[in-house]
């Protein structure tokens, strides 16, 4: 993944500003805002999933392990549909990890407009629940997770966890 590790300032997906280097003043030392790109493809979703956690680890975000795997199994869905289905319109991918004193917002974005809609159960489908299942995940864990337009038309993804689940 390019950037990988980089503090990345500018735009948040919830629409707030994050300041140059990624961490506001008196931030905890964990606290921050990075972003990745990658090619829309395949060998991209582990590498995604790979640069989070390994993020995570380094930053030494005080996350329960629950709330990681979800963070994980979401950056996996999210990347995945960016590449089944913006990959057309969309060659690259971007990853954005966004961590407060007590949250961890993730988000996927790409250039293609279409809005993906959650898909109820279906049991006759292999696939086509991997939205459903992210905000099932980050419902569970007491977090949020929607969808906005970017500037430039295309769409992003994200899901915010708690660092601690609900009890």
């Amino acid at each position: 993944m390019d950037d990988a590790g980089r503090e990345a300032g500018g735009p948040r997906p919830d629409g707030g500003e994050a300041p140059e280097g990624g961490r506001p003043p008196g931030a905890l030392p964990y606290e921050g805002v990075w972003r990745f790109t990658a090619p829309a493809v395949d060998a991209s979703v582990p590498q995604a999933r790979r640069a989070v956690r390994d993020l995570l680890a380094r930053q030494r975000v005080p996350a329960a392990e629950d709330v990681v795997d979800g963070l994980l199994l979401i950056v996996s869905e999210l990347a995945t549909n960016a590449v089944r289905h913006a990959a057309v319109l969309s060659p690259m991918l971007a990853v954005e990890v966004a961590v407060g004193a007590d949250w961890v917002r993730v988000s996927v974005e790409d250039e293609h407009p279409y809005r993906p809609t959650a898909l109820e159960t279906d049991h006759g489908r292999t696939g086509g629940r991997g939205l459903l299942l992210v905000r099932e995940i980050a419902r569970e864990a007491g977090g949020m997770c929607d969808m906005a337009h970017t500037a430039s038309g295309g769409k992003v993804i994200w899901a915010t966890l708690p660092l601690r689940p609900l009890p």
